[in-house]
């Protein structure tokens, strides 16, 4: 498919206002009044963020969710999304038409609207990109940085799930429907975060790990972090499964929210306290856990 026909075909039909029907060389965009923007960009490589078998509708929805969980980490309200598609070979005309319809899936499900962005082809492997653009009120986005001594240590949901995912997806084990979903079709805390504007003193989302993400937190607010490994909320399918909690915490892709707060916070589990003294600490049962040699997924530069 040419280049202008997946524009017309797949792409234009999900364009939204400032979009301008993707006829325009950029996108023209007047903010709510008064508010704060919040920007973020992701990239999705095939191999590495998704499995190249992976159906081409879930791809285009976790495109948008892993971008989404950016702005929910951040309180911050969706407004637009700017696409890269760098495809390669193996995009034929049925996945890019399968890829549309999760992306439209997403779009609708997040509050998102399609406003641009740009397609080649003739990469070895595909390159998927995306910058959202949400609002805040003035002064009320979320930051990793404020987590004070004393606050609890708060997630949402579950975590773990989307690594059974994972294992799932390569064959490694029996495939448990809802736990492959968890992989494939992240769900990015958006009314949480939004409904912790001025209540969590930090926060941020859990993409590649719990505990890897929590000392991001903890280096970001100069604090340390107590965390009981009892208190990790998995589900009844990860239980099943065996999944131990501290495998758990250095799986990646949960797309949970991670953030400290005073008090308890309706929609998500205490699993630790803030502390003055930096890193992270660790218990089970009571006793001692030592700090596993990898804490969750980074890249190698």
């Amino acid at each position: 498919m040419a280049e202008r026909d997946f524009i017309a075909r797949l792409m234009r039909p999900l364009a939204g206002a400032p979009g301008r029907d993707l006829a325009d060389d950029a996108a023209v965009w007047t903010p709510p009044l008064g508010r704060d923007l919040v920007l973020s960009h992701d990239t999705m490589v095939a191999g590495v963020h998704y499995l190249a078998t992976d159906p081409a509708d879930d791809v285009g929805w976790k495109l948008l969710a892993v971008n989404a969980s950016d702005l929910a980490a951040m309180g911050a309200t969706p407004a637009g999304v700017l696409l890269s598609c760098a495809l390669s070979a193996h995009e034929d005309g049925a996945w890019q038409a399968r890829f549309a319809r999760g992306l439209a899936q997403a779009l609708e499900g997040f509050g998102l609207a399609l406003w641009g962005g740009d397609t080649v082809s003739g990469v070895a492997a595909a390159v998927l990109g995306a910058t959202v653009i949400g609002h805040v009120p003035p002064g009320a986005a979320l930051a990793r940085a404020g987590a004070k001594a004393g606050d609890g240590l708060f997630v949402s949901g579950t975590i773990g799930d989307a690594g059974l995912g994972l294992r799932m997806a390569r064959g490694e084990i029996a495939v448990h429907p809802g736990l492959l979903k968890r992989l494939r079709r992240p769900s990015p805390r958006l009314a949480l975060g939004q409904a912790l504007r001025g209540r969590a003193s930090a926060c941020m989302d859990v993409s590649d790990g719990l505990l890897i993400d929590a000392s991001r937190l903890a280096d970001a607010s100069g604090v340390g972090l107590a965390i009981d490994l009892d208190l990790l909320p998995l589900s009844p399918a990860a239980r099943a499964h065996g999944l131990d909690p501290l495998t758990a915490a250095t799986s990646g892709d949960d797309y949970e929210l991670l953030f400290t707060a005073t008090g308890e916070v309706e929609g998500a589990t205490r699993i630790g306290t803030v502390e003055a003294a930096p890193g992270l600490r660790l218990t089970r049962s009571g006793a001692p856990v030592s700090l596993p040699a990898t804490l969750g997924f980074e890249h190698p530069l």
